[in-house]
């Protein structure tokens, strides 16, 4: 009885994962019976299990990627389909910077900077006084940088450690 249980559930063959389920695998090499996701077509007759969990005959490619649970009503990540690929994002940083109104057409003086925000005063011939006459005593530029608030790199991540993603294929 125990063992038609586990054949009817796919647990059998050896391994007590259902085949088509995600595993990490700490080594380059799958062990044997096992693939790699890593978007490769597979033989759908010799796998006929794995084709029944993945029709299209092909695996998807999560070399380099991050699996998050589906969302399925929560509310957390609507309008996502099992299996769908999400690009990167950023969660919005912001800031502020105030300024001193002046009777200068467009302008005003920054008088102070927060969060991604920094001042930075300049002086030279090209700057020019609130009054409109040229000047070498400073004027304020703002400047816009997420590192002051935010670890930051080419791509936005969580911490992680690298594995290869495998499945059980028979």
């Amino acid at each position: 009885m125990k063992t038609a249980v586990l054949k009817n559930l796919g647990l059998g063959e050896g391994s007590a994962l259902p085949v088509g389920v995600p595993v990490l695998w700490p080594s380059a090499t799958p062990p044997a019976g096992w693939l790699k996701y890593n978007g490769a077509a597979f033989d759908k007759t010799r796998y006929p299990k794995l084709a029944a969990v993945y029709p299209s005959g092909v695996l998807p490619d999560l070399r380099g990627e991050f699996i998050r649970g589906w969302d399925d009503g929560r509310g957390v990540d609507v309008g996502r389909a099992l299996l769908t690929s999400q690009a990167f994002a950023l969660q919005n940083i912001t800031g502020s910077f105030y300024s001193r109104a002046s009777g200068m057409t467009g302008g005003g003086s920054i008088t102070e900077a927060s969060g991604v925000f920094s001042i930075t005063k300049q002086s030279g011939p090209n700057y020019v006084q609130m009054a409109g006459t040229s000047s070498s005593s400073g004027a304020d530029m703002t400047t816009y940088d997420a590192s002051r608030v935010a670890n930051t790199a080419s791509e936005t991540r969580p911490r992680n450690i690298s594995f290869n993603y495998i499945v059980r294929a028979a």
